[in-house]
C-alpha cells in the first residue's frame, strides 16, 4: 500500500508555520519500499512548485523535513522549530549580503546542475547566454586555466584561484563562514590531489577509489554553520539531537554530500548497490575528518607501519589509506608555505574567536580557543601544530617518503619557528596569554579543539 503526504505550498513572503516542515513548496513521498528501495516509475520529481521523493530519497528527505539544514537560510535558525537556545538569534552568524540574496533565486540555484546554474545565474543579471557546448565560461580560458594546469603544484594558491574564478562549489558552503566555507573545500580537495598523486597511491589506488576520495574532499564540510560541536550541543540545536552529540558535523556534512548526490541525479546510471557502497564509503571518510577520533585512527595506522603489514591490494587497506590522506589534506594548512599558511591560520581563529564573542554575550562559557582576551594566533597554532599536525604527518612521511611529505614537514617546522618568534615577541611587549595549551597531553585533547 502507498501512502502519499502532500505538505501544503506556501507563498515566500509568509511565514513557515511550526507544524510544517518542508521550507517550500509541496514534498510528497512514498513509503511503498524500503530505505534504499528502488524509485518508483510513477513518481516524478517537479521542481517547479514541488518536490517529489521516493523512499529511495527518504536521506535526503530526512535531511529536508527536519527543516531547512541550511544555516545560511534568511531567517537564521528558527528557534521554535529547533528546538536550540531560545535566547540566540543565529542570524548574528550571517553576512548582509548573504541574507539580502533573494531566497527564491537561491533556491533554484540550489537545484540546477552546473551548467543550468550558470545559464540561470546570467539570466537572473540579465545577460543572455550564446548557444555553447562548453560547460565552463569564458573565465576558464583566461588566468583560471593557466592555474589548473599547476592544480597538482603544492604551492598552488587556492586564494588567488578563488579570486579569479569565484569557485562555484560553493552554493552548499557559507561564504559568510572565515574558515569553513568553499575555499577551505576546495583546498582541501587539491590537497587531496596532490595526495593521491604520490607513487604508492597512484599505482595502488583504483578509479573508483580516486573517485571516492576527491568527492569526500569536496563535500567534507558541507553545510558547516560555523561553530564547533560543543557549541551545538549546549544550545540544544537540533542536529546534535539528531546525531546524539557523536560527531554530529562530520554526520551532517556526509549526510547532506549523500542528499545533494542523489538530488543531482549525478549517479543515477549506476546500480542501486554500488550507490549504496559510494554513499557508505564517502560517509567513512568523513567520518575519519572527526578531531577527536584523531588518536583513534593515528593509533591503528601506526600499528600498520610498524608491523609492515600494510597491503594496498586489499580494499580495507586502501581505505584506511584514503582516510588518512583525507585527514592530512583538511590540517595540511600549516604544511602550506608560510604566506598560505598565514592566511589560513588568521581565518580559522577568527571564525573560533566569532564563536566566542557569541558564547560571552549569551552567558553560554566560552568554548577552549574561543576568547579573544586570553588566546592569540600563536598560541592556537603552536599548540595545534604539536598536538594534532606533527603527530598525523610524521606518520603520513613513513608511510609515503616522498619529495612531498618532507616538504611539508619542511614547511610545518618552518610555520612552527615563525609563530614562536611571534610569540616571543608578544611576551616580550607584555601581550602575552596563557601558554596551557602547549602543555596539554594529546591523549586529553577535548573535542572543543577540532577544527572540522
Amino acid at each position: 500500500m502507498e501512502v502519499c503526504y502532500q505538505l501544503p505550498v506556501l507563498p515566500l513572503d509568509r511565514p513557515v508555520p511550526q507544524h510544517v516542515l518542508s521550507r517550500r513548496g509541496a514534498i510528497s513521498f512514498s513509503s511503498s519500499s524500503a530505505l534504499f528501495g528502488c524509485p518508483n516509475p510513477r513518481q516524478l520529481s517537479q521542481r517547479r512548485g514541488a518536490i517529489s521523493y521516493d523512499s529511495s530519497d527518504q536521506t535526503a528527505l530526512y535531511i529536508r523535513m527536519l527543516g531547512d539544514v541550511r544555516v545560511r537560510s534568511r531567517a537564521g535558525f528558527e528557534t521554535e522549530r529547533r528546538g536550540s537556545h531560545p535566547y540566540i538569534d543565529f542570524r548574528i552568524f550571517h553576512s548582509n549580503s548573504e541574507i539580502d540574496v533573494s531566497v527564491s533565486a537561491r533556491n533554484i540555484r540550489r537545484l540546477l546542475s552546473f551548467q543550468r546554474y550558470l545559464r540561470s545565474s546570467r539570466f537572473f543579471r540579465g545577460i543572455t547566454l550564446p548557444n555553447s557546448s562548453n560547460i565552463l565560461d569564458d573565465d576558464y580560458n583566461g588566468q583560471a586555466k593557466c592555474m589548473l594546469e599547476k592544480v597538482g603544484n603544492w604551492n598552488f594558491d587556492i586564494f588567488l584561484f578563488d579570486r579569479l574564478t569565484n569557485v562555484m562549489v560553493q552554493e552548499d558552503y557559507h561564504s559568510h563562514n572565515p574558515y569553513h566555507n568553499a575555499v577551505h573545500a576546495a583546498d582541501v580537495t587539491q590537497a587531496m590531489h596532490c595526495f593521491l598523486k604520490e607513487p604508492k597511491l597512484s599505482q595502488s589506488l583504483t578509479p573508483w577509489d580516486t573517485l571516492l576520495g576527491l568527492i569526500a574532499a569536496a563535500t567534507h564540510d558541507l553545510d558547516h554553520p560555523g561553530v564547533n560541536q560543543p557549541f551545538l550541543i549546549k544550545t540544544n540545536h537540533y542536529l546534535a539531537t539528531l546525531y546524539k552529540n557523536t560527531s554530529v558535523l562530520e554526520n551532517h556534512h556526509w549526510r547532506s554530500a549523500v542528499g545533494l548526490l542523489r538530488e543531482s541525479g549525478l549517479f543515477a546510471h549506476m546500480s542501486l548497490e554500488n550507490r549504496q557502497l559510494m554513499e557508505s564509503q564517502i560517509g567513512a571518510l568523513i567520518l575519519a575528518t572527526d578531531i577527536s577520533r584523531q588518536n583513534e585512527y593515528l593509533s591503528l595506522f601506526r600499528s600498520h607501519l610498524d608491523k609492515e603489514d600494510l597491503c594496498l591490494t586489499e580494499e580495507n587497506h586502501r581505505h584506511l589509506i584514503l582516510q588518512m590522506a583525507l585527514k592530512c589534506a583538511d590540517i595540511c594548512n600549516p604544511c602550506r608555505t608560510w604566506e598560505l599558511s598565514k592566511q589560513w591560520s588568521e581565518k580559522v581563529t577568527e571564525e573560533f574567536f566569532h564563536q566566542g564573542d557569541v558564547e560571552k554575550k549569551y552567558c553560554l562559557g566560552v568554548s577552549p580557543l574561543c576568547d579573544r582576551q586570553t588566546e592569540t594566533i600563536a598560541n592556537i597554532q603552536i599548540g595545534f601544530m604539536t598536538y594534532l599536525v606533527e603527530p598525523l604527518f610524521t606518520e603520513w612521511a613513513r608511510f609515503s617518503n616522498t619529495r612531498l611529505s618532507q616538504t611539508m614537514l619542511g614547511h610545518l617546522g618552518l610555520n612552527k619557528a615563525s609563530w614562536k618568534g611571534v610569540q616571543r615577541e608578544q611576551s616580550s611587549s607584555g601581550d602575552d596569554t596563557d601558554p596551557a595549551f602547549e602543555e596539554m597531553d594529546s591523549d586529553v585533547i577535548p573535542q572543543e579543539h577540532r577544527l572540522s
